[in-house]
């Protein structure tokens, strides 16, 4: 174990950590948010407040020599009644872009979920240590992935060498929106992740504004999009339309064209990327919104469910009838906007793939799936025309 009285003390500042929108802080630390204040202003709902504060993608990047490295953080954890504890969210400590340690921590505050209620209590919790030691000596960049599906605020970086920022610059910056399967549900650690996968390969810096269940057009996610810097942009939609059933064909073609004009205002030729719902089996012709399977829950098992027809189906969107239509919008707009494209997300994880790989919930794919569509994904953006990745 190190010796904390060994180690350097340096502040945890905003040229230290990539991947965030704004950095807000608590009384503990910095809480890494992925919405600018803004737009979380407009937003009133829970899953997508508690989304957007979980920091999927979000790393701390510094150069040093120091051969020991402590993190101190206070994560939030969750928990859902009538299930088996969560695993404990994973730090990927990378150096010079590969994978060197992984480590959790095992305390820190609960967020105590009800899903056959809908409430959610917070419990508190003490701050906690990450410690990696024994890395390599000599000069190098390491960087610190935080988990993907846990809040975490951070409170110090100790390490036994000074730390330097790393000057931003040098790789394209590619910023991806898209649902709980972007955000990383049900991969193994931060840089498994399908979207962080693909930026691997591709050399690319990821900005990730993957936001569980709420993938849903919102106009202030347009907004903020349309804002921030970006060498390429890449739009995951249709799922959550489904899932959460927000809206009918009627309402769906123009919330689509709106939200990329939007886009558009501040990305006039940026390489935009409209990524189609990859194949899940309960909606890819049944609407939503999506159930939770109480028999399998009190089993100790989440598990999704299409609801059972009823009723007028017209207008209902199913993942089939959104691909059909986000192709239709993207060839219509192509027409005058040369630097817009569309994938079939199939392409990424299909029916083939699902008798392979099945989704363990019905409706997430599993690590090695997200390993899949991210090699998927970095082939399949590198062969378009425009080369958005390269």
């Amino acid at each position: 174990m190190s010796n904390p009285s060994a180690l350097i003390a340096t502040p945890i500042t905003p040229d230290l950590i990539f991947g965030a929108l704004e950095l807000e802080r608590t009384g503990a630390g910095l809480m890494p948010h992925r919405l600018p204040a803004w737009a979380r202003a407009q937003n009133d709902d829970p899953l997508l407040a508690m989304a957007e504060v979980q920091p999927s993608g979000v790393r701390l990047a510094f150069l040093t020599s120091a051969e020991n490295i402590e993190l101190e953080t206070l994560p939030t954890k969750r928990a859902y009644v009538g299930m088996p504890a969560r695993p404990d969210g994973v730090y990927d400590l990378c150096i010079d872009g590969w994978l060197e340690r992984q480590e959790s921590a095992s305390g820190g505050k609960i967020l105590r979920i009800d899903m056959a209620s809908g409430s959610a209590v917070t419990e508190p919790g003490m701050p906690q240590i990450l410690r990696f030691p024994g890395l390599p000596a000599g000069e190098k960049r390491v960087e610190i992935w935080l988990p993907h599906d846990e809040t975490t605020e951070l409170i110090e970086l100790r390490a036994s060498a000074p730390v330097q920022p790393v000057q931003p610059g040098g790789k394209p910056v590619w910023l991806h929106h898209g649902s709980s399967i972007s955000q990383g549900s049900n991969a193994a650690s931060p840089t498994g992740i399908w979207p962080v996968v693909a930026a691997g390969i591709a050399g690319a810096d990821i900005v990730n504004l993957g936001f569980s269940g709420s993938a849903v057009l919102d106009p202030f996610v347009a907004r903020t999009i349309r804002d921030m810097p970006a060498d390429m942009i890449s739009l995951k939609i249709g799922i959550n339309l489904v899932n959460s059933d927000t809206m009918r064909l009627r309402a769906f073609g123009p919330a689509m064209h709106g939200f990329l004009d939007t886009i558009r205002e501040g990305h006039p030729e940026t390489p935009l990327l409209v990524i189609s719902p990859v194949f899940c089996p309960i909606h890819e012709t049944a609407p939503g919104p999506s159930q939770v399977d109480l028999r399998a829950l009190r089993d100790g098992r989440l598990l999704f469910q299409a609801p059972e027809a009823a009723g007028d189906m017209r207008g209902r969107l199913t993942l089939s009838l959104i691909r059909q239509q986000l192709q239709a919008i993207v060839a219509g707009r192509a027409a005058s906007d040369r630097n817009l494209h569309y994938l079939d997300g199939t392409l990424l994880y299909g029916g083939a793939d699902n008798r392979v790989l099945p989704l363990p919930d019905a409706l997430h794919p599993d690590a090695e799936t997200h390993r899949l569509m991210g090699e998927r994904f970095a082939r399949l953006a590198a062969d378009l025309k425009s080369r958005p990745l390269a």
